[in-house]
């Protein structure tokens, strides 16, 4: 799955403007240590965001704010400091200071009517961890790269190109699973053959 864009929606605090601020949208992007909606189909699992993930990638990538992902609407860029990001205590804070143009002013007006309230990433898993959780396939992102982040109408769902991608993860980690256990089975049925060779060598010898 490394290597590969994901797209996700993770569970995050409430999407507003500060019009104190001057119309800056804040929120956070992903929140630590909560497990993500059920991924996976017919093959369900879950994933969480381990505190930690985004902090190299945010100090040194070049990252975008946009809107539903796409790239001709851009409402804010860490290197032009209209966008901010920081890890703390409860996960990817972002503060985006959108351009003062028709468009990026209709998102503003919808995510303070209520009409977007979400937001999802855009990354590359450099690090992560899969596991077993209470009979459910569990996965930790450790290390992201991120992309952008993005007020979106609609959360990237599994059933997207996204979501095979996930699933491709997924099964790599379920073969990594089967290959261990063929591993293990192979090399107790080789001891156990080893085994009855050395008791009929000592039998023919006693004979």
């Amino acid at each position: 799955m490394k290597n590969q864009k994901e797209l996700r929606m993770l569970p995050m605090t409430e999407l507003r403007v500060n019009d104190e601020g001057g119309g800056v949208i804040e929120g956070h992007a992903a929140v630590f240590d909560l497990w993500s909606e059920t991924l996976g189909g017919i093959f369900p699992f879950k994933e969480r965001v381990s505190r930690g993930a985004f902090a190299e990638s945010i100090m040194q990538d070049d990252i975008r704010a946009l809107f539903n992902h796409d790239p001709n609407y851009v409402l804010g860029r860490n290197k032009a400091g209209t966008l901010e990001l920081a890890e703390d205590d409860v996960g990817l804070r972002v503060r985006i200071n959108p351009p003062d143009t028709s468009w990026a002013r209709d998102i503003v007006t919808s995510i303070r009517r209520g009409d977007i309230s979400q937001m999802s990433i855009g990354f590359i898993v450099e690090k992560d961890s899969w596991a077993s959780e209470g009979g459910m396939d569990t996965r930790d992102l450790k290390k992201v790269r991120l992309f952008d982040v993005s007020p979106v109408t609609f959360p990237a769902y599994t059933q997207t190109d996204v979501g095979v991608r996930a699933m491709q993860s997924y099964n790599g980690y379920k073969e990594e699973q089967r290959k261990v256990a063929e591993e293990h089975e192979n090399a107790a049925r080789n001891a156990k053959n080893k085994a009855k060779i050395n008791a009929l060598k000592t039998k023919f010898k006693n004979i």
